[in-house]
């Protein structure tokens, strides 16, 4: 198969499907009609499909011939951003219809992207051996997240995958290069949302109340304390307060006081040894001011872990298929996280970051932000490399057997 010359005449398929995602973004549990689309695109190729409630779609591609099973991943959330219509520095080419909705974070790309690898394995399906899975994610960015019920779905029906792959596009990795880090790719993060309750009170009589905002601030200053004096200095930690509420009158206690935020790892044992400690601590806080907790959320996501051997082949296929120039090697991990974690987590596999900025088109602004922007050609180059990749993989079927895969109902039920 020439990918370059394939790919090349895919792209302003590829284009259309990205533009589309774009101008009609779902939020999280709400992407019925981009399910919809996914679904008559891959049956419309001969992929036969399986939709999983508030999970996603399984697309499977048999080339009828024995080998291995790949699982290939793209999500299909977007986000609640009101779209600027510039980028960092022109008008864009496509924006957003539904008004406070924008693909703010580049899934519009990963679904581009997916879809356009399945339509090319699906016309050329005699050229490789083995089976293909492709999955579309429902809420990766919120909610009751879609990893969940499609992990579940492969276990409960024992759906065998041998190895898994995934994408993300990367804002400040430029267009026309992937990044494939060994080991940790992506962080872990733990999730939270509290509400403290106390005894309201006057404010000229604190001693009569029982304050959630004090308690508060004691346990908010003894666990930013958590890394200096907890963590391997060689170890990765932040923590950040996203949102925290309390009263409206300077003169009166509230009764109640609720926070949230996030805590980011590059080892799951950090991570989990500081959420098993945010909780003793937050109890402990609570009664020494007479208040107790509830804990609203408790989430947390595994580090995203890239295996060695799926890594190694990777960087060859590429390199040997387009040189090294389009692999960026200095890239450091994101301590973004990413629900892909659980799938490595079960399943060997490997993450690329696909490169968009592109700085004269405007292209550049952070994830999340509603400026931000995606140079397509960066998508044609993302299909390439991950075409390369998956045809490797199933040709020379490499041997992932030293890989332990986690428990899987462990690693979902804090999901």
């Amino acid at each position: 198969m020439n990918i370059d010359q394939i790919v090349n005449q895919a792209e302003p398929e590829l284009i259309a499907f990205r533009r589309h995602f774009h101008e009609y973004p779902e939020l999280s549990q709400q992407e019925f009609n981009t399910l919809d689309f996914i679904k008559q695109k891959l049956e419309s190729w001969g992929i036969s499909c399986t939709q999983v409630p508030k999970g996603g779609i399984f697309g499977v591609l048999d080339s009828g011939k024995p080998g291995i099973t790949v699982l290939m991943r793209a999500d299909v959330d977007a986000l609640p951003v009101e779209e600027n219509k510039e980028n960092l520095s022109t008008s864009r080419c496509c924006i957003s219809r539904n008004k406070g909705v924008m693909h703010a974070c580049g899934h519009d790309g990963h679904m581009a992207m997916l879809l356009t690898e399945a339509h090319i394995l699906s016309s050329h399906k005699e050229e490789w051996d083995g089976k293909i899975i492709f999955m579309f994610e429902q809420a990766e960015e919120m909610g009751k997240r879609g990893i969940v019920p499609l992990m579940n779905y492969l276990a409960d029906n024992h759906i065998h995958v041998d190895t898994c792959f995934g994408t993300h596009v990367l804002w400040c990795l430029p267009a026309g290069k992937v990044a494939i880090l060994d080991g940790a790719a992506m962080a872990g993060a733990f999730f939270f949302k509290v509400k403290i309750h106390g005894q309201g009170g006057h404010g000229s009589r604190p001693d009569q109340a029982c304050s959630p905002i004090e308690a508060f601030i004691s346990f908010a200053a003894e666990i930013r304390n958590y890394r200096m004096l907890h963590v391997d200095p060689a170890h990765n930690l932040t923590f950040s307060l996203g949102m925290v509420q309390a009263g409206d009158t300077p003169n009166v206690i509230p009764s109640e006081l609720t926070f949230a935020g996030t805590a980011r790892v590059l080892d799951n044992e950090d991570g989990l040894k500081f959420r098993k400690a945010f909780f003793e601590r937050l109890n402990d806080f609570c009664s020494l001011y007479g208040c107790s907790a509830e804990i609203l959320t408790d989430q947390y996501y595994p580090v995203t872990v890239n295996y060695t051997p799926c890594v190694t082949l990777a960087r060859r296929a590429i390199s040997s298929s387009f040189g090294n120039s389009c692999m960026d090697n200095a890239i450091l991990p994101w301590m973004a996280s990413e629900t892909f974690s659980a799938t490595e987590s079960l399943y060997p596999g490997v993450f690329f970051f696909t490169g968009i900025q592109n700085l004269e088109k405007g292209c550049g602004a952070s994830h999340h932000t509603d400026r931000f922007d995606i140079d397509e050609k960066g998508l044609t180059a993302g299909v390439k490399c991950a075409l390369a990749y998956i045809l490797a993989l199933l040709r020379e079927k490499p041997d992932l057997k030293g890989f332990t895969p986690g428990d899987r109902k462990s690693i979902l039920q804090l999901m």
